[in-house]
């Protein structure tokens, strides 16, 4: 059920939390399915929702740094600097986990991701959790697994009908892609995902660029080859490669989805087109909504222009590769 993120909707979904059920709710990166991440049983019921396999590990989000060094063991000093910095914000850092810490967060691992989010929604949800004794809530993106994240409320209810004690409408999701996570499990932080923290503004904190994320780095959320993907076939295409095909359009009476930035759509064009943002935080920010609209026209295939491949579009494309790569 959507109900309006008001004080008294956010104090029920802190009760149902509480309670061991499920919440949805915005933050500033995409909508997250949230339980208590101490009550095991809770998080049973995420991942049966979700369809998530036992072995990938949630994100936790808490209020504070303060908070999030209660749920690691260790916090490395780079880590402390990158939180400063950026939390509250689309960061995640993962982080050797504490004494107590259970397994369903963690994937069976020795690290824990945690966040702490600025979405003004998510931060009244997390003091009204604590005010109840509650502390973490883990909350991976609201939706099925593997599928395009949500950057609405109805997006979430579009996949979960039913299935969430209520979902907290704080409107569109201002970034919409999912945080930056950085592995700080080891003597150098490693970019697992970026997001909308860049590696030029992660270097600028620690005075070095984070390193590539080798072979024994922990398994984090939204990192499989294949992820954010439409029930639609999906290509990416370059523009040059987008163009021959539209010559051709896929075959007779074949329907193709088009999603483009800087191509324009051809006379003779007869299937669905949609044009992206050409600026890389708007073009993030339409994403998941452009490929839930696409993959809802049932087409036989939905070809995706290839964006650039500047430093500001690093996101979009890691996306765009995942949400493609059966294609």
């Amino acid at each position: 059920m959507i109900v309006p993120a008001t004080p008294e909707s956010v104090a029920a979904a802190a009760r149902a939390l509480r309670d061991g059920a499920l919440v949805a709710f915005p933050t500033e990166t995409v909508y997250g399915l949230g339980a208590d991440a101490s009550n095991g049983d809770a998080l049973q019921r995420l991942f049966a929702a979700k369809g998530r396999p036992a072995e990938h590990p949630v994100i936790v989000h808490v209020a504070s740094k303060q908070i999030a060094m209660r749920w690691a063991r260790a916090f490395p000093a780079f880590a402390g600097a990158l939180a400063d910095a950026f939390w509250p914000g689309p960061l995640t850092l993962i982080l050797p986990r504490a004494e107590g810490v259970i397994d369903q967060v963690t994937g069976g691992q020795d690290s824990v991701g945690l966040r702490v989010p600025a979405h003004p929604v998510a931060r009244a949800l997390l003091a009204a959790f604590a005010a109840l004794g509650g502390e973490g809530i883990a909350a991976p993106s609201a939706n099925r697994f593997g599928r395009i994240s949500a950057t609405t409320a109805q997006h979430v209810a579009d996949d979960f009908d039913g299935e969430v004690a209520l979902i907290l409408d704080g409107g569109r999701c201002a970034h919409g892609l999912e945080s930056t996570i950085v592995d700080c499990t080891h003597a150098e932080p490693a970019l697992l995902r970026p997001g909308a923290i860049g590696i030029e503004q992660i270097a600028q904190v620690l005075g070095q660029a984070p390193r590539a994320a080798h072979d024994d780095a922990p398994r984090a959320s939204g990192t499989l080859a294949t992820h954010y993907a439409p029930q639609t076939r999906s290509r990416m295409l370059s523009r040059d490669a987008l163009r021959d095909a539209l010559a051709h359009q896929g075959g007779p009476r074949a329907h193709i989805a088009v999603l483009a930035h800087s191509l324009t759509q051809p006379p003779s064009f007869e299937g669905t087109w949609f044009d992206a943002p050409t600026e890389s935080a708007l073009y993030a920010h339409h994403l998941y909504a452009n490929l839930r609209a696409l993959d809802a026209r049932e087409a036989d295939e939905i070809w995706i222009e290839a964006p650039p491949d500047g430093p500001d579009w690093v996101a979009v494309n890691d996306r765009l590769r995942r949400a493609t790569s059966r294609g």
